[in-house]
């Protein structure tokens, strides 16, 4: 190739990204309307290219119940993130079309619109770009962005309610994955009996069993669980948003079996990291940890209790404590205090 052909080449890439970035995005063209935040949540900030209106949060609804979007028709997105049980997947790992096994396990959705990521590894920035992820994934719902958008498409219903949502022109990916991104910034859960007791001064909200856990839990000497699950209105999933290698999903030998966010960083300290998960609702969100290991809470505490699992790239904060089991039963009971109300019009809509 010559230089003047190099030259026109790079020219026509330039303009086609400008052209690109200059497209006009699909933004809602309701009323904004403003997410209420329960009781120990702080105000949501929503994105200003997508901004909630109650169009797109009914639309999105449907589509995170929309089996359509998959490849044969028999999954959604609650079909790993299920509402019967917290938003989260029972199961160990979720199994998409044709019976395909995961590798972790899936976390809630609730209150998924307070962290700064997402996915155990952080892979996306926003629930906007998570929304797509798993209809396109070959393990999960194995259906192309196009073939999903031209099911909608030829959808006479779905088209009427995206031009209500968004105005009237074709249906697009993007439009699909604002839509499924607001109503997933409405679940958000709260006013749990520890809020009406931290943030409520209800003194009776919590039992003393739960209140001992309380003290445990927030003891740096004592639980050390709030250096990474942080208490306070303004750490509203009781995460950090940061990601720790805790020993979890080692094999017998000892090996990590999932490297988590250093196949996003390529970063040595991060091998074996992932992402702090929210402990809001958590007694209803079991198996725990991103390879589900961990099948009830006292497993959990213990697991902690022990030190985790040693290995090259162990948090620092990781150690082992001293608790009793009675110490180890109050923990669970603060743990069980953090379950709030799940918010209304968040089921299949009828």
């Amino acid at each position: 190739m010559t230089l003047r052909q190099q030259l026109a080449c790079f020219a026509a890439i330039a303009a086609a990204q400008l052209f690109s970035c200059s497209r006009p995005q699909p933004t809602p063209s309701g009323v904004v309307i403003e997410i209420k935040s329960p009781l120990g949540l702080p105000r949501l900030e929503t994105p200003a290219d997508n901004p909630p209106t109650s169009e797109t949060i009914a639309l999105g609804r449907r589509l995170f119940y929309e089996k359509k979007l998959s490849a044969d028709g028999t999954l959604s997105c609650a079909s790993c993130h299920s509402p019967t049980a917290g938003f989260a997947d029972p199961r160990r790992f979720s199994v998409g079309v044709g019976g395909k096994l995961g590798a972790r396990n899936a976390p809630t959705v609730l209150n998924a619109a307070y962290s700064p990521v997402q996915f155990w590894d952080g892979r996306s920035p926003s629930l906007e770009d998570q929304a797509g992820g798993p209809i396109a994934n070959p393990v999960e719902m194995n259906m192309s962005h196009d073939l999903a958008v031209g099911r909608l498409n030829a959808d006479p219903e779905y088209v009427k309610q995206f031009d209500g949502a968004f105005g009237p022109g074709p249906i697009t990916v993007l439009k699909l994955q604002r839509a499924i991104a607001s109503f997933e910034r409405t679940l958000l859960s709260g006013n749990s009996p520890f809020d009406r007791y931290f943030f409520g001064g209800e003194r009776s909200a919590m039992s003393p069993a739960a209140i001992r856990g309380l003290e445990i839990f927030n003891n740096a000497k004592r639980g050390n669980c709030s250096v990474c699950h942080k208490i306070g209105e303004q750490n509203a999933p009781f995460a950090d948003g940061k990601f720790h290698n805790i020993g979890a999903g080692l094999n017998a030998e000892g090996e990590l079996t999932d490297l988590g966010r250093f196949t996003q960083t390529k970063d040595e300290h991060d091998k074996g990291a992932f992402k702090t998960p929210t402990l809001r609702n958590i007694a209803q969100t079991a198996p725990y940890m991103h390879d589900g290991k961990q099948k009830t809470l006292k497993d959990v505490v213990d697991f902690y209790v022990g030190g985790g699992n040693s290995n090259p790239y162990l948090d620092k904060e990781m150690k082992e404590l001293k608790l009793t089991g009675e110490e180890r039963a109050d923990l669970v009971a603060f743990l069980e205090a953090l379950t709030g109300d799940i918010p209304a019009n968040s089921g299949p809509p009828k």
